[in-house]
């Protein structure tokens, strides 16, 4: 929180008779701030948001060539889809990670670092979003378990909120990002709209979350490897293959490293789509696997249970709406947070954002992403369940019955799932790295090089925890409704309104006569507090205050729902 000081009251303006003034002694230049100074008012972030967003509007966007995004094909600048007509800076790791050196930094040279690293154009955001599919391979699984009216209004209504969610960090991101002050990652959101406490719980959430994530990746990979020996192999030793893979693959640190794989990721989730869309439609349900994972054994165990007299398993069956359930709506709840694991990507928006050349084009790319996913994940997800009805399994690809169809689908996507592993392990350490270790025990940053040998010691490290996370818990579905309801709702739909709600507050609490002077770095304000706060919540118009209210029951239904997931996954996890 800023420092305070009290004004005198001027005999001529008795239109501010309480003004207060956010005023340092003497005023620091942004190159001279700390990483994430509490010292920097909301006034100032916002006043150069709008100079910076007012220079993009007057440059060119940059042009995609899907050629280069689809084929990795380099365009001159070096980085595919982009534009190679960045400003040049000459700053080097060792500037930055240096105050003393920060401070002899020239305005020009500072903002032109910032440029320099937004070069995306829209379309190669496109890209990127739709690569951070976590695969609809429990889309199935979650029809089967509501039926098919719920099923799809639950995915629809899901698939529209995590737009609108990403349409709030968007509108947030626009607000307080600039070339001064570059707002890198999510919990730069929670910083600059509700201080230090947001951002610590932020960015707490979002590496546990990622670290859960990267477990859960890696109970997928022991379960193919297991079905693979048809479980002849001691399961402990599955996971192990896969975190040493692992130690290797996140030695990779950038994510334009990453680019080759991820794309090769695509392709292969989109094979074993294909693959299993085939073999579904030409044979029966794999009925052995049933009782580990399917809807059928969330819902009603009794509709996957073999005859023992005629030795028949019960035969495929459909609900339209809700499905009898021995366990009330545990099952159903349960089915519905592996769509929230579907739409879990916003978190990473604002790392997408950070090197948009035109941030404001993000909307395009986001909105088309969204109903390119939403598609994909609906019409497999229905298909799965028309062919699988209650023997729908989670994940898809290992309820085929056919031994050789569903090794090749377990082979092929287990390199998907090493990949996606190594991205939330990359993501889950800087986050790590970035917030706590540069932060709080002055680590130098991960260009230099004492900051990459620490990072290649911690990674060894983040996935030892992974293991030990896949060995204990080896239930997947149970896994993936555990860390859908406890933090990937939160980081869809419970943060953005809260964060987008914070922003509105701090613009419009904001009078004529107040705001940042970038002359002297005097921040004028005539009240402070809880006064200020619900001044602004009802300031700006019928409008803004009736969307503030909507952010606000946002907000609190999502929380709500955060509760009776993990009601719903400790019921379940307790009854399995």
């Amino acid at each position: 929180m800023e420092d305070l000081s009290e004004k005198p009251k001027s005999t001529d303006s008795p239109s501010t008779p309480d003004e207060v003034v956010l005023a340092p002694s003497t005023y620091i230049k942004p190159q001279g701030r700390k990483p994430h100074d509490p010292a920097v008012s909301f006034e100032e972030y916002h006043y150069y948001a709008l100079r910076t967003r007012e220079e993009e509007a007057n440059i060119e966007a940059p042009k995609t060539d899907w050629r280069e995004i689809i084929l990795r094909k380099k365009s001159p600048g070096g980085i595919e889809g982009t534009d190679a007509t960045a400003p040049v800076s000459t700053l080097t790791a060792e500037d930055f990670a240096n105050r003393d050196h920060r401070l002899e930094i020239s305005d020009e040279e500072w903002t032109n670092a910032s440029r320099m690293f937004r070069t995306a154009s829209w379309g190669a955001c496109f890209y990127l979003i739709t690569t951070d599919i976590l695969g609809p391979y429990g889309v199935g699984f979650s029809m089967g378990t509501l039926g098919w009216g719920p099923g799809i209004a639950l995915y629809t209504v899901f698939g529209l909120m995590a737009g609108y969610s990403g349409y709030l960090i968007w509108h947030t991101f626009l607000g307080i990002d600039s070339y001064e002050f570059p707002a890198r990652n999510y919990g730069d959101l929670g910083f600059r709209t509700w201080g230090t406490t947001a951002r610590y719980i932020t960015n707490i959430c979002q590496a546990i979350g990622l670290l859960l994530l990267l477990g859960q990746v890696t109970i997928q990979f022991g379960l193919n490897i297991s079905q693979m020996s048809k479980f002849k192999l001691c399961y402990v030793v599955c996971p192990v293959i896969f975190v040493v893979c692992g130690f290797f693959l996140t030695q990779i640190r950038t994510l334009k490293a990453y680019g080759w794989v991820a794309n090769l990721a695509v392709w292969l989730n989109l094979l074993v789509i294909f693959i299993t869309m085939g073999v579904f439609a030409n044979s029966p349900p794999n009925y052995a696997v049933a009782i580990l994972g399917s809807a059928g054994g969330a819902v009603n165990p009794a509709t996957i249970t073999q005859d023992p007299v005629t030795g028949l398993y019960p035969p495929v069956m459909h609900s339209a709406g809700l499905p009898k359930s021995v366990n009330g709506l545990v099952g159903a709840i349960n089915g519905l947070l592996s769509g929230v694991l579907a739409y879990a990507g916003a978190q990473l928006f604002v790392e997408f954002l950070a090197e948009m050349r035109r941030p404001r084009d993000f909307i395009k790319a986001m909105w088309g992403a969204q109903f390119f996913i939403y598609t994909v994940y609906l019409i497999y997800g229905c298909f799965v369940y028309h062919f699988q009805g209650q023997y729908s399994f989670q994940p898809s690809y290992q309820g085929v019955s056919v031994y050789g169809w569903q090794t090749a689908g377990n082979m092929i996507s287990l390199i998907a799932a090493l990949i996606a592993a190594g991205l939330y392990g990359n993501i889950g350490i800087k986050v790590l790295y970035n917030n706590i270790l540069l932060d709080i025990f002055n680590a130098p940053p991960l260009t230099t090089g004492r900051g990459k040998i620490i990072y290649a010691c911690i990674v060894p490290v983040w996935w030892s925890i992974a293991f030990v996370i896949a060995a204990a818990i080896p239930d997947y579905f149970g896994f993936v409704s555990i860390i859908s309801a406890s933090m990937l709702l939160n980081l869809t739909y419970t943060m953005p309104p809260i964060f987008a709600l914070g922003y509105d507050i701090q613009k419009n609490a904001i009078r004529p006569g107040e705001g940042f002077d970038p002359t002297t770095g005097v921040v004028t304000r005539s009240d402070r507090g809880l006064k200020r706060l619900i001044r602004g919540y009802l300031s700006g118009g019928t409008f803004q205050v009736g969307i503030n209210i909507w952010h606000t029951i946002y907000f609190l239904a999502s929380l709500s729902m955060c509760g009776l997931g993990m009601y719903a996954a400790i019921e379940g996890k307790a009854s399995s």
